[in-house]
């Protein structure tokens, strides 16, 4: 979790914060505890809080879990691309690029980790809808136009309720539309960014 506290031990003052999925939900938190620690927020493939449909990613993963264990292949195909045609295609050049990585590999999430951020997430869906407005900080959302886990519509709305946001939604991408087109990415929040 993106603590306050912690960002005020670096001996930050001010942080731009990028955020994927449910860290979005946590980055949406954090902004509207402590508005002053945070100069511009980029949310990826996140929600609001009772978003549409976020209730639902317990089924999703689940499901796509044990597709995955059935096919063979790994979860993450499943879950952050589309079941088309490009979206294959660049999960196997997204999967194949982090099987590189050598050093500095993030551990496999154990089953209790992985249970109790689902519970989580579930319970953002559930939930009463934050007042949005008050994130007054220039916002980038972006998502997939495809994305299954926390369906696109949120961004949508996302958008719809942070006055100064910009949106921005990748074609034929999923969840993890900031895999599938990483170039591009990169370039539209390094522009925002600046």
């Amino acid at each position: 979790m993106i603590c306050p506290l912690y960002i005020k031990r670096l001996g930050l003052l001010k942080v731009d914060l990028i955020a994927l999925s449910m860290g979005g939900m946590i980055a949406q938190e954090l902004i509207l505890k402590e508005p002053s620690l945070v100069r511009k927020l980029v949310l990826v493939g996140t929600g609001p809080r009772g978003g549409t449909g976020i209730s639902n990613v317990s089924h999703i993963t689940n499901l796509d879990l044990v597709r995955a264990t059935l096919t063979f292949k790994d979860v993450k195909t499943y879950l952050f691309f589309p079941n088309t045609e490009n979206g294959k295609k660049k999960a196997k050049e997204f999967l194949i690029q982090i099987k590189k990585k050598k050093n500095h590999r993030d551990k496999p999430i154990s089953l209790i980790a992985y249970r109790k951020q689902l519970n989580a997430i579930n319970k953002w869906g559930k939930e009463k809808p934050s007042d949005l407005s008050k994130i007054v900080q220039p916002t980038l959302i972006i998502n997939g136009d495809h994305d299954r886990m926390v369906p696109t519509e949120n961004s949508y709305d996302l958008a719809n309720r942070i006055p100064n946001s910009k949106l921005k939604i990748f074609e034929h991408a999923g969840h993890g539309s900031l895999f599938q087109y990483p170039k591009e990415f990169v370039e539209i929040v390094l522009t925002f960014l600046r």
